[in-house]
C-alpha cells in the first residue's frame, strides 16, 4: 500500500529541485508549465518558499534557490561523513595512506572526512575543510571526470603526482548515482606513484560509500 503524501509539499520540493537545476532562475508561467499545475498554485508555492528563504525573486520576476537552503546544507557534511567513515577507515588501514571524502563547494573540493592509518610510520596529514580547485589534485580531477556521462564506475580513478603538495601522490574515485551529492573518495600518499592495486582499492570503497548514502 503506498503511504500517504502531501501535495504541496511534494510540489514545493518540486520547485527547489527544478531551481536548483538552474543558474538562470525560472518564472512563474515556466515553472507552472514543467510541472503542470497551474499558476495560482506556483505563486502560492513560491510565497511560502519566499517566506522561509528558500527562494528569492529578482526584479524580472524569476525566481531562484535562496540563501536559505545554506542553512540546510550546513547539516548535510555530517551525515555524509558519519556514512563514509567505516569504508573510510578500512580503506586507510588496508591502504597504509591517509583517505578522504571530498565533496563539490562551489568551484572548490572540499574534504568533509578525513582518516590516517593507525600502524604507518608516516603519513601526508590532511584535514577536514582542506580545499582546492576541482582541477587540482586527484580528489577534484575525479569528480570532474564523475561528471561524464560515460563514466564507468568500475574503471574511473584518477592518479595525480605533486599537485597539491610535493612528494604526495594521490588516487580518487568518484561517488556515482547518489542523487544530489557529488564527491569523490581517495587516498594520498608520500610517493612518486601509485600502485594499480591502491586505485583499484579506491573505486571499491568509493562505491561502498555510495551504496551507503543511497
Amino acid at each position: 500500500m503506498t503511504a500517504e503524501t502531501s501535495q504541496t509539499l511534494d510540489r514545493g520540493l518540486r520547485v527547489l529541485k527544478l531551481l536548483a537545476d538552474t543558474d538562470h532562475g525560472l518564472t512563474v508561467t515556466e515553472l507552472s508549465h514543467k510541472l503542470g499545475v497551474n499558476r495560482t498554485v506556483i505563486y502560492r508555492l513560491l510565497a511560502t518558499l519566499e517566506q522561509h528563504s528558500l527562494i528569492r525573486r529578482d526584479l524580472g520576476g524569476r525566481a531562484r534557490v535562496g540563501l536559505g537552503v545554506l542553512g540546510l546544507g550546513r547539516q548535510v557534511h555530517p551525515l555524509v561523513r558519519e556514512a563514509a567513515l567505516p569504508s573510510l577507515r578500512s580503506l586507510a588501514e588496508e591502504v597504509g595512506a591517509t583517505a578522504h571524502l571530498t565533496l563539490v563547494d562551489g568551484s572548490d573540493a572540499l574534504a568533509v572526512a578525513v582518516v590516517e592509518p593507525s600502524w604507518t610510520d608516516y603519513h601526508v596529514a590532511y584535514r577536514p575543510g582542506f580545499r582546492h580547485p576541482l582541477d587540482r589534485g586527484a580528489a577534484g580531477r575525479a569528480i570532474l571526470a564523475g561528471r561524464h556521462p560515460d563514466a564507468d564506475p568500475l574503471d574511473s580513478y584518477v592518479l595525480t603526482h605533486g599537485e597539491l603538495e610535493a612528494g604526495a601522490s594521490g588516487a580518487a574515485a568518484p561517488l556515482l548515482g547518489v542523487a544530489g551529492i557529488e564527491g569523490s573518495v581517495g587516498v594520498v600518499m608520500l610517493s612518486d606513484s601509485v600502485p594499480e592495486k591502491v586505485g583499484d582499492r579506491v573505486v571499491a570503497a568509493a562505491q561502498e560509500v555510495a551504496e551507503a548514502l543511497r
